[in-house]
């Protein structure tokens, strides 16, 4: 059956039906969104709750044990983790991929609603939850900053103006507000005023809940109007409380003045943030002032409110990054004059650098592609006729894209980068194979016809094939399966259109444009064509040579083999390629005691050293507890966005190394962790490293003992770096002991004790001022000596039954304890997290083998589990897959090829091409120091599908001479002189497409690199073997096939299977 005849004959439908497809690509192109990588991402969400003054120990009682208990019970939920620090609780879940974001949503209101009766109930708000992964970084950040205004006034507009207009944007999925100086009033009592006379900070308290009330007051009807009742009784200002009667004492009123100083400020003045940001010009200083040419402002280090926009997962980046900047305008014109919004940093930058240098390596491909065929055909309508399958297969591919919702992303474009150097193999072989007829002398269209009608088989053959190498990546579990799907599909969906046009367009093309190849064109190609005869020539002699040494060439093949399986079993493994993002993630951590003021200080010191470095264009620093961008006093955030690097330029991890030094060495007391900002975020949870694992059991001091036990040895070891933990940290805390005997006589109940001292030390919320936009708090708190110690908290004046006050020191003793700075659980249980990196030149398979081994030497008790979390977990679940998945992807060609020859023997000769293609990429990996990762076993992959289509070619017509009566010998050995061209030519232009990405540079080459250097490896080195090797195991298993079905090795026809 000839596929191409009816095709031949009507060209108009022909070329017609191309242009339908071309002009579908290019619609789809315009429709296809833009992103860094397919949109898989783990359903997470993040349940905050802020209780400020709570200890860790008292948030994870209180606050975290309850929402635990009912969002434990939630179906679909894979992993639960939660942090308690002073002030917030954090609770991350995490759900199976299969479930639906909105699903789990309502499971989590739900479970938080059954969870509110068990909560505080002085709980200042309730908790909320944010369909955010905590471990992404945010896509966008925006500074505001002001030279006049004060950042009270500046967070109120942010917070009404910006963020809730940002926070309406579909893809939107947390705005955060750093650094969040939100407008209150706080009362600071004076405490020895209160005892002088016989008051107490419950009397403030209850002055100012009963004095500021906004509620309703009905209305009435009289005879002919209707009256609604409205009271100024609401205070709205700081001076209107001044004023306020707290008490009567020897019958003078005591106002609010008197015993307290009320001022206008912020709600935690434990929160700051500062960014800076340089201009590109090194010769102009940062003045804050506008630049001309360019959109940034210069700025130094500046006190501003940092809006921190967090995607949804699944959420196209560039898609919301957009729609944010087309408001941004709008929302310029809605600030003040004297109110600047900047954009600070914009994750989409990178994302756009990364897909144009794909773009740009696909254009390369496509013209590397043509040029390798022009050089082999050197006729420019041969060349024409083979070079249309690119444009027409690839504008199909971009159709199909659309039509199954897929993105123009790094992994797309490399799989339509890859495809450009197979989408011309069939083409090559369908024109070879024609001119071949012509030379025999045949008229166009007989030779069109009957060229065709003969490779048509083949053609299907090496289509089928290498769509059933991708099966297995459409198995490919967890994210890192998602993650591939589209590439195997993308590619599977070129290589279809490749087989469709090679068996329509080309045959029609070659039977009215197509001249004899024979024919040189030209002194150049002339001089080809006398290069590629006397290589076939020496091909000839080469593997007469071979022929006659068949068991020395086996002994080859079975030592490509043996090589193989070697190489892959000593190789460094990884999981997926560290991307240079331009992004830098930092934590600041200093001494666990240390006070707001004193970490500001150093955060400060540490941004300008950082902000100094040449590579750095801004900085943004965060210092406080705000649950969103922290949650500890100890540590501080840093979002380092780098200058774009030249090719010359120093890496990403040179400067982190730099960085990491220059803070070490010129500021004291404060240790740097640096981890780049990446496209494909695995974890969900975030650290001061890039790598983790958990350690879980149910007895806190077992886990946080052998967390640090652990540490301490990991530290010793070459492998890793920067090993930390945070397990069993503790501050001093002021214990109050209490002499109840004592307290009950003086009447003080604990009730009373915990009151006096929130009212004091918690930054109180005692009452709410509306206002028509917002919202604004009312905190009380104690005036704070610039001396304070724990005698302030000793003399703190605590109401007693006979409605006096006495000061603490008379029921309680306070003493210095150690206390935990964070409480940390992991499904409702105890558990520790180990952060480490791993040392420059060591994979990340050789770091957590070198973990593995130094915990059995350690030898971790049976009573706690160590599981390896984010990148390292999934590198784990993934290593068991790997061998399963080059397996399967062999399993796979071998019975779609041995359904199409009707035999058990000849896949096994094609397959036989497959060891030295591992041995070559595994070699190409190794020597260029390239873990075998994710992206690299693709390449294996691919391999085994490329490299199988040498062996189709030269068996198929091996085949058909010997249903003509020649021998084997004789069939195999004119087989592989006439397939000689078209082997070269397809694996040439592979090579071509390979090439590309295997000298990518820019932003996300090393994400393409792996995959480029495996296939390039494994080409080369398999073109030089297989060429020689599979003409040898053909006829060895022919003579097997013989043997068995008891016939003479010699001179007989066919195979035997």
């Amino acid at each position: 059956m000839n596929v191409s005849r009816l095709f031949i004959q009507r060209p108009v439908a022909t070329a017609l039906c191309m242009l339908a497809i071309v002009l579908a690509g290019l619609l789809g192109l315009r429709l296809l969104p833009v992103a860094a990588l397919p949109q898989v991402d783990y359903p997470t969400i993040q349940v905050q709750t802020l209780y400020p003054g709570g200890s860790p120990d008292v948030m994870s009682r209180t606050v975290t044990a309850p929402l635990e208990r009912q969002l434990g019970q939630m179906s679909g939920l894979e992993r639960m983790s939660s942090v308690s620090s002073a002030g917030v609780s954090l609770i991350t879940l995490q759900f199976a991929l299969h479930l639906n974001m909105d699903a789990a949503e309502q499971q989590v209101q739900a479970a938080m609603n059954a969870a509110a009766t068990l909560l505080p109930a002085d709980l200042p708000t309730p908790p909320v939850y944010a369909k955010v992964n905590p471990a992404d970084a945010p896509i966008l950040q925006l500074a505001v900053t002001s030279d006049s205004l004060p950042l009270p006034e500046v967070q109120n507009m942010v917070n009404t103006r910006l963020a809730l207009k940002i926070s309406q944007i579909n893809g939107v999925g947390l705005v955060t507000l750093a650094g969040g100086q939100r407008p209150a009033v706080r009362v600071q009592a004076n405490l020895q005023a209160l005892a002088a006379m016989g008051l107490g900070l419950d009397a403030i308290s209850s002055a100012i809940s009963a004095g500021n009330s906004s509620s309703a007051k009905g209305s009435f009807d009289g005879p002919t109007r209707q009256y609604t009742i409205n009271a100024n009784d609401q205070l709205l200002t700081a001076h209107e409380y001044r004023e306020l009667i707290v008490a009567f004492v020897a019958g003078q009123p005591v106002r609010l003045k008197d015993v307290a100083e009320v001022v206008d400020g912020a709600e935690n003045r434990r929160l700051g943030a500062w960014v800076a940001i340089k201009n590109d010009s090194a010769s102009r200083t940062p003045d804050a002032r506008q630049s001309p040419g360019t959109s940034e402002i210069e700025l130094p280090l500046t006190p501003a409110i940092v809006l921190n926009v967090q995607r949804q997962p699944g959420a196209n980046v560039i898609a919301t990054v957009d729609a944010i900047r087309r408001q941004l305008p709008e929302l310029r014109q809605s600030l003040p004059d004297s109110v600047r919004l900047t954009v600070l940093s914009d994750r989409t930058q990178g994302i756009r650098a990364s897909v144009a240098h794909v773009e740009l390596e696909l254009g390369l491909a496509v013209v590397m592609v043509v040029l390798v065929i022009f050089a082999f055909l050197h006729s420019a309508r041969a060349t024409l006729i083979a070079s249309i399958a690119v444009p027409i297969s690839l504008a199909g591919t971009l159709a199909a894209m659309v039509l199954l919702g897929y993105s123009l992303n790094n992994l797309s474009l490399m799989a339509l980068t890859i495809a450009t150097g197979f989408v011309v193999d069939d083409a090559i072989v369908m024109i070879e194979n024609i001119s071949r007829h012509r030379e025999l002398g045949k008229p166009p269209l007989q030779a069109a016809l009957a060229g065709a009608g003969e490779i048509g088989f083949t053609i299907i053959s090496l289509t089928v094939s290498l769509i059933a190498v991708l099966i297995p990546l459409l198995f490919m579990q967890e994210v890192i399966g998602r993650l591939f799907r589209e590439f195997a599909v993308t590619l599977a969906i070129t290589i279809l259109f490749s087989a469709l046009v090679s068996l329509t367009l080309v045959p029609m093309m070659s039977a009215r444009w197509l001249e004899p190849l024979g024919q040189a064109h030209g002194p150049v190609g002339a001089r080809m064509q006398a290069w590629l005869d006397a290589t076939i020539a020496g091909y000839d002699r080469a593997l007469r040579w071979v022929l006659a040494r068949q068991p020395l060439t086996l002994a080859l093949a079975l030592l490509t083999l043996a090589v193989t399986v070697l190489l892959y079993a000593g190789m460094p493994k990884g999981l997926f390629p560290t991307q240079s993002t331009g992004q830098l993630q930092g934590l600041l951590q200093a001494a666990p005691e240390v006070s707001f003021e004193r970490m500001s200080a150093l955060q400060g010191a540490a941004a300008q050293v950082v902000l100094r470095d040449p590579a750095v264009r801004s900085v943004s620093s965060v210092v406080g507890v705000d649950a969103a961008n922290n949650s500890a006093l100890a540590s501080g955030r840093l979002v380092i966005n780098l200058r774009p690097r030249t090719p010359w330029g120093d890496t990403q991890a040179t400067v982190m190394q730099r960085l990491r030094r220059q803070v070490g060495e010129q500021v004291a007391g404060v240790t740097l962790y640096l981890q780049p900002t990446q496209d494909l975020t695995i974890d969900a949870v975030s650290g001061p490293t890039a790598q983790r694992f958990d350690l879980e059991g149910v007895d806190t001091a077992l886990v946080d003992g052998w967390a640090r036990r652990l540490v301490a040895r990991l530290q010793r070891l070459p492998e890793l770096r920067h090993v930390t933990t945070d397990a069993g940290a503790t501050g001093l805390a002021a214990m109050v002991r209490v002499e109840r005997d004592t307290a009950a006589r003086l009447g003080v109940t604990a009730s009373n004790l915990d009151n006096a001292l929130y009212n004091a030390f918690g930054q109180r919320i005692v009452s709410t001022i509306f206002s028509e936009t917002n919202q604004y708090r009312v905190i009380l708190e104690a005036a704070r000596a610039v001396d304070a110690s724990l005698r302030t908290l000793r003399e703190l004046p605590v109401r007693t039954s006979v409605g006096g006050t006495t000061p603490l020191e008379a029921f309680a003793r306070v003493v210095e304890e150690p206390s935990p700075l964070q409480v940390q659980r992991v499904d409702q249980y105890p558990a520790a997290t180990v952060g480490f990196d791993t040392a420059p030149g060591v994979s990340l398979g050789a770091a957590v083998s070198a973990i593995e081994a130094a915990v059995r030497a350690e030898g971790l008790p049976a009573a706690l589990t160590l599981r390896m979390t984010g990148a390292a977990g999934a590198f784990q679940q993934s290593l068991g897959n790997q061998l399963w998945l080059i397996l399967a992807a062999v399993v796979c060609v071998y019975i779609v090829l041995g359904v199409l020859y009707e035999s058990y023997v000849h896949p096994l000769t094609i397959l036989s091409t497959l060891p030295s293609a591992g041995v070559g990429a595994l070699l190409a990996l190794w020597l260029t120091g390239h873990p075998l990762d994710v992206v690299g076993i693709i390449g294996l992959v691919l391999l085994i599908g490329i490299v199988k289509k040498n062996a189709i070619m030269m068996i198929d017509f091996a085949i058909e001479a010997e249903r003509a009566g020649k021998s084997a010998l004789e069939a195999i050995h004119q087989a592989a002189l006439l397939r000689f061209r078209p082997i070269l030519m397809t694996t040439l232009a592979a090579l071509a497409a390979a090439v590309p990405l295997m000298l990518s540079w820019g932003d996300g080459g090393e994400l393409r690199r792996p995959l480029g250097i495996a296939i390039f490896g494994g080409l080369v080195l398999s073109q030089l073997l297989t060429l020689f090797t599979t003409p040898v195991i053909y006829l060895w298993f022919d003579r097997l096939g013989q043997r068995l079905a008891g016939r003479a090795p010699v001179g007989e026809v066919g195979h035997a299977d």
